[in-house]
């Protein structure tokens, strides 16, 4: 998932079950999409043979790769369960997100509706948009764990699903459908795993690899159509191929949603779903997409084809996180940019860039936070308020991963080498042990790699640029006094469970009466929210030293507004990374090789 956060955009990872124990009676749900006027949806399960172990239908307390609550049994708005003659079955409902059967093998027919969870207001844990659900007069967004709930026990049952819409409107998903016509999933965790985009689209298809490649589009004024964006991805596409030797997949789908709001996007296992702000197409934005596909499409990798225990089974009710976060997000972030360098998609210069504002981003949270802390704390609030790092310092840590394989083995097997055996040894139905990867690692490489994982996965020590960086001629300076002076906020605005607030707020925004963690409502009278914040971070950067603005927080359920001045700091010019002219022949084969290793 890649998430439209303040000053990064980031993204989270989109888990899924294998389970062992196979129910064979299928679940068969019906949604009246024809019926949309009270943005609900009407939901009916036929199912047959249910037991005692079946007397709960529940629903999602959270997704995979979302890591938030999101307690989708909110959104219910009706629930009622009948026999095979119509009459009613007593249901009740015991916790948030489950209503218990009073005689489950009575049971022929589950009806319900539930909301939206774009257009509905909740006091707390509001679902991201791209993880979410929408209904509109020409189109429908549907992600399944917004939608569909299971009996307790048949998370691993079949699932047919029938969808009534308008006969003009187009569907796009990675499912496919029976010779009744219905969608199919081989579970509950494949129905989660494919979203759902209906209605106005536009559809462009392409093979890359041996893959087919399918884009579909809802654009809200029609200002941009796929075959614009497909046209603009061939390069990122073909670069992906031949990164990965293959693509891991026969089928893949890319949904993309330009409407009022930028949220970012949720990747799955064979597709992927993008939430945008419409804008007119231009080379820009279908960079910015491209970039951001980038990203999503290496999760066919992780986890889809290397993933732990855990991951595996996952949990709607209670999720177990897993230490090895670094390894999907970070290393896909890492890949993302690799692969467009070395496909020649993204010069040099672009590239340290991106390694200069991953840097900057690492240096504005809590650097002694290591990445498995992270992964083991990510839906908590502590690690909510670092979770943006797994895409800075988790992708940091890829890059300096790969520098080292290809040191110690003489530039013949990067990371990107090592990711690809281990995704032919595992693969789509075989996980790693969660407790024994790092080992498995280290025993499939290098003894020193046990050292760099102790250090820099394990711990937070920091992160060595210079030392490997210079292993391929590249220098690395962490600051440059360029003798100027400019406006600074003298504060870092973070986006944390779909709430912004302010921290690191220096000594002046103290005295005037804001506090660290407050949360930042409004800017100048504008609402601080995701659809606002591009206007505002552009307003923030007209403002000169000196100048007065408005910002109003909310701290213990009360509004405060106060109203400091621009402060001024010296330009730093950080994070630097250039090529060194004095260069050691060795230094510069191993970068050649670093550069342009498919």
């Amino acid at each position: 998932m890649k998430i439209v956060r303040l000053f990064l955009l980031a993204s989270a990872t989109f888990f899924f079950q294998f389970s062992i124990a196979k129910p064979t009676t299928p679940l068969v749900y019906e949604v009246n999409l024809n019926d949309r006027a009270d943005d609900e949806f009407k939901v009916t399960l036929h199912v047959n043979g249910l037991t005692a172990e079946n007397a709960v239908y529940q629903f999602a307390a959270t997704a995979p790769g979302t890591y938030q609550i999101m307690d989708i049994g909110r959104y219910v708005r009706s629930f009622k369960a009948f026999d095979a003659k119509g009459k009613e079955v007593k249901t009740t409902q015991v916790s948030t997100n489950q209503w218990k059967f009073d005689q489950p093998g009575k049971v022929r027919t589950v009806q319900y509706s539930i909301a939206e969870t774009w257009d509905t207001p909740v006091n707390e844990h509001k679902p991201y948009n791209m993880c979410g659900t929408s209904i509109e007069n020409d189109h429908v967004l549907i992600n399944g764990q917004g939608v569909f709930g299971f009996p307790t026990g048949m998370q691993a049952a079949p699932i047919e699903l029938k969808l009534n819409y308008p006969a003009n409107w187009t569907v796009g998903t990675a499912l496919e459908k029976n010779e009744k016509g219905y969608f199919t999933a081989a579970t509950y965790d494949r129905i989660v795993d494919s979203p759902i985009l209906l209605g106005r689209l536009t559809k462009a298809t392409t093979n890359v690899a041996g893959a087919q490649i399918d884009v579909y589009a809802y654009s809200k004024s029609d200002k941009i159509k796929s075959d614009q964006l497909l046209t603009n991805m061939q390069s990122m596409l073909t670069a992906a191929g031949q990164f990965l030797k293959q693509l891991p997949v026969k089928r893949y789908t890319f949904l993309y949603h330009f409407e009022d709001q930028s949220w970012g996007a949720w990747e799955h296992s064979y597709s992927s779903e993008y939430v945008i702000k419409e804008e007119e197409f231009s080379k820009k934005l279908a960079d910015d997409m491209t970039s951001i596909a980038a990203h999503e499409f290496f999760h066919v990798v992780t986890p889809l084809n290397i993933h732990s225990e855990i991951i595996e089974q996952f949990n709607f009710e209670t999720p177990t996180p897993s230490e090895h976060l670094w390894l999907y997000e970070g290393v896909t972030e890492w890949a993302s940019d690799a692969m467009q360098l070395r496909g020649q998609i993204m010069d040099l210069p672009t590239y340290f860039g991106e390694l200069s504002q991953k840097i900057a981003y690492d240096k504005s949270v809590d650097t002694t936070y290591s990445l498995s802390k992270l992964g083991l704390t990510c839906y908590t609030d502590e690690g909510q308020r670092q979770y943006g790092n797994i895409y800075a310092r988790g992708a940091l840590v890829g890059g300096l991963l790969d520098i080292r394989l290809l040191e110690l083995s003489g530039g013949k097997r990067g990371l990107r080498e090592v990711i690809n055996e281990l995704a032919a040894n595992y693969g789509p139905n075989k996980s790693f042990p969660e407790k024994e990867f790092f080992a498995i690692f280290t025993a499939k490489t290098y003894p020193e790699i046990g050292d760099f994982f102790n250090r820099y996965i394990k711990a937070a020590e920091p992160l060595p640029f210079s030392d490997y960086y210079g292993k391929l001629g590249i220098t690395y300076t962490p600051a440059i006094v360029t003798g100027e002076k400019v406006a600074s906020l003298g504060m870092r605005p973070a986006f944390t469970g779909a709430k912004f607030t302010l921290t690191r707020l220096a000594e002046p925004l103290l005295k005037a009466g804001l506090q660290e963690n407050d949360e930042w409502t409004a800017f100048n009278g504008q609402p601080v929210n995701l659809e606002n914040i591009g206007k505002i971070q552009a307003d923030l950067k007209q403002l000169k030293p000196g100048d007065m603005y408005e910002v109003t927080v909310r701290r213990n359920g009360q509004d405060i507004t106060v109203k400091p001045a621009m402060l001024e700091k010296e330009n730093l010019k950080q994070y630097v990374f250039q090529l060194d002219p004095q260069a050691t022949p060795q230094q510069v084969q191993l970068r050649e090789i670093w550069m342009k290793n498919l």
